[in-house]
């Protein structure tokens, strides 16, 4: 072969491998480029503001993708992978991109079971690029404000059925001023409605106290079988009216660490209600025993019983199986939610076996712990 022609053949494959080698150098960059597009940074000490400023945050670029968010923003639903979830946050995304507005807003997100995490998402501009967006989680606040809502309309409710009869009461002894049959019966009713009213206020004021008692600072040694005699003593005059035999059997009882007077006045309300749900001419029974590292006390009656579907209900302030027989009986609907609280600063529980007409056991479980030792004093 003639050497031109050789030499010819080597340069055109020369200038080729050249212009692909070019071509690999120019479709590199552009990949790179490409790629610092869609994973932008943020600009120096931004991130680390973002870190320490104790809310859930997100970073939005200019095209709606999470350029950075935090692990409380993936935890709460917020984000999956680079992608904004919700769709009421994406909307106040937008707002905030087109208006160049600040924009706060409280929305519910929905966890499943029922559950829903409330949140207070703030959004603003991040100089001319991104969108930051803050969100608090207001779940725990807005679940004690909804109970304290509830809990004002229960009091006032509650509280307007004995003082509206109080006042029927006194207007109708007036009026039979010259009836002493009549009068006798109203005074009666009046005393009743009193009784009922005096209980209610108690209850009232001892779940509020119970609300900022300290059992560490108050607790110490407490006896539970002097709790079940003074229980016991306490409601003998109810027991003898209704012809109920109360009895108890104390089988291991150790001493529990607690403040005596919340957890005697757990022990009273159960016996009380066991008492007040009984037919008459039946029983109570008191049993303390230990189980591993529990102390249990145990009230069982042979009254109506519970229906299942309504022993998870039972222990919530005001809630009644049968208000009219609460009623009747004088219940406040507070006894079993005070016993719930005195059991949850003891870092005990309450649990309840019931089937209707076959009567209840409540218990009482509380811990066999030492009793936490005193700071030391320099």
């Amino acid at each position: 072969m003639d050497a031109g022609l050789i030499a010819f053949i080597a340069g055109m494959i020369g200038l080729l491998v050249g212009v692909l080698s070019m071509n690999a150098v120019a479709r590199s960059e552009r990949e790179r480029e490409r790629s610092l597009v869609s994973a932008p940074t943020l600009r120096d000490g931004a991130a680390q503001v973002l870190a320490v400023i104790g809310r859930a945050y997100l970073v939005i670029d200019e095209v709606g993708g999470v350029v950075q968010a935090s692990p409380g923003a993936y935890a709460m639903g917020l984000v999956r992978g680079h992608t904004v979830t919700s769709p009421e946050l994406a909307d106040m995304i937008r707002t905030v991109r087109h208006r160049g507005i600040f924009a706060e807003q409280s929305f519910e997100i929905d966890r499943g079971e029922g559950e829903a995490l409330v949140l207070d998402v703030r959004v603003a501009s991040l100089g001319d690029e991104y969108i930051l967006v803050l969100a608090d989680d207001r779940t725990e606040i807005s679940r004690v404000q909804r109970m304290r809502n509830d809990f004002v309309a229960n009091v006032s409710h509650e509280l307007k059925t004995p003082v509206g009869a109080v006042s029927l009461l006194a207007e109708a002894i007036e009026q039979a001023s010259d009836d002493p049959e009549a009068i006798e019966y109203f005074v009666g009713r009046l005393h009743k409605e009193t009784r009922r009213l005096s209980a209610l206020v108690r209850d009232i004021i001892e779940l509020s106290r119970l609300q900022s008692t300290d059992v560490i600072a108050r607790g110490g040694p407490v006896s539970v079988p002097t709790l079940v005699a003074d229980a016991m003593d306490r409601s003998h005059l109810a027991a003898e009216e209704k012809d109920i035999q109360v009895s108890s059997r104390i089988e291991d009882a150790p001493e529990v660490y607690g403040d005596a007077e919340l957890l005697g006045m757990a022990v009273q309300n159960l016996v009380e209600n066991a008492i007040r749900y009984s037919p008459e001419h039946t029983k109570v029974d008191i049993l303390v025993h230990r189980v591993a590292d529990q102390l249990l006390i145990e009230v069982s009656d042979q009254g109506v019983g519970i229906p299942e579907d309504e022993q998870k209900r039972i222990f919530e302030r005001f809630y009644r199986v049968d208000p009219a027989r609460s009623r009747q009986t004088g219940g406040t609907g507070l006894g079993l939610s005070i016993v719930k609280h005195v059991m949850t600063q003891h870092g005990g529980s309450v649990t309840v076996r019931s089937m209707p007409q076959e009567g209840s056991t409540f218990t009482l479980a509380l811990p066999l712990t030492e009793a936490p030792e005193a700071p030391l004093t320099v």
